[in-house]
């Protein structure tokens, strides 16, 4: 594992390769917290997963599955420049805006493409319906009932002083439209764990989380078999007949990949994190760990 951060969460104990672990990014792993976070709503009956939303074609699960026909702000090649250049975040109505956001690219729910606007959408209604600040939902309704204090929101360039981004120093995090989380390798493989096995959501709420849509496979260059996205989880088959769930997350100077496979040996859930490498690379060294994990607990059961 030279080259990475690795940490590992085996039948609900958790292993991490160093003892003093710096924050990282977590780039679209945020996605699977944001998706948490909504539904601990729709749990509480304050929103539903069906209903058209409000002033939108389209509803929360089409969000959280990336089948609501927005377009994503990465198409913009003047926003990959600015990035680049180190400049101010745009305001995000300014970016939508530019993206020509309102105009559907499909039919919500006959198509799927990946977008990180859908995801600040969610933010938004998340921040509306719950009346407070997106970081405080999900201090409040995530982070702290799966016992993780040490997560935390960036949203300044000064927020990333202790945060190890690779080669990203002068980073935004401003650009990540709809937040960006930060916390320890350990906090992340832990949050994945105890969200998917344990009570935060009722066991109807985390089948649904985990019901997929099949988008194909195998992909050049990383281990997926077949891919799939579910309600803000990517959900997918490696060689060897295991299915794992999580997501990778990707930005300048780095790449987190965070998943949890379940077998009748054992539940095992990884985070890798690696600085200059591409998303197949730590997904090939989560899915090594995941598979070494397996083989010493059936081992140990022998």
């Amino acid at each position: 594992m030279t080259g990475f951060s690795n940490a590992l969460v085996v039948n609900a104990q958790l292993s991490a390769s160093e003892s003093s672990e710096p924050l990282v990014p977590w780039w679209s792993f945020t996605k699977t917290v944001l998706a948490a976070t909504v539904l601990t709503l729709v749990r509480d009956g304050v929103v539903s997963l069906d209903e058209v939303m409000p002033a939108r074609p389209f509803t929360l699960r089409q969000l959280l599955r990336h089948e609501a026909g927005l377009a994503d702000y990465g198409e913009l090649a003047d926003y990959h420049a600015a990035v680049a250049r180190g400049d101010q975040p745009w305001p995000a109505d300014e970016m939508l805006e530019r993206l020509d956001a309102t105009r559907l690219r499909y039919q919500p729910g006959l198509g799927w493409g990946y977008s990180n606007v859908g995801y600040l959408y969610i933010a938004r209604l998340i921040e509306t319906l719950t009346g407070t600040t997106l970081e405080r939902a999900i201090e409040q309704r995530v982070v702290q009932s799966l016992g993780l204090p040490g997560v935390r929101l960036a949203k300044t360039p000064a927020d990333l002083h202790d945060v190890d981004k690779g080669s990203a120093a002068a980073y935004h995090p401003g650009w990540v439209y709809h937040g960006l989380l930060v916390g320890r390798v350990s906090d992340a493989a832990l949050l994945l764990d105890r969200l998917l096995g344990t009570d935060l959501l009722p066991q109807v709420l985390r089948d649904e989380m985990q019901t997929r849509r099949v988008l194909g496979g195998p992909l050049a260059g990383r281990p997926w078999v077949v891919a799939g996205y579910a309600l803000g989880l990517m959900h997918g088959d490696v060689e060897g007949g295991l299915t794992l769930c999580g997501h990778t997350g990707c930005g300048p100077g780095s790449v987190i990949a965070v998943y949890r496979c379940v077998t009748d040996a054992g539940t095992v859930t990884c985070a890798v994190f690696g600085k200059h490498v591409s998303e197949g690379e730590v997904e090939a060294a989560m899915v090594a760990s995941i598979r070494h994990a397996l083989a010493s607990v059936q081992h140990a059961v022998m």
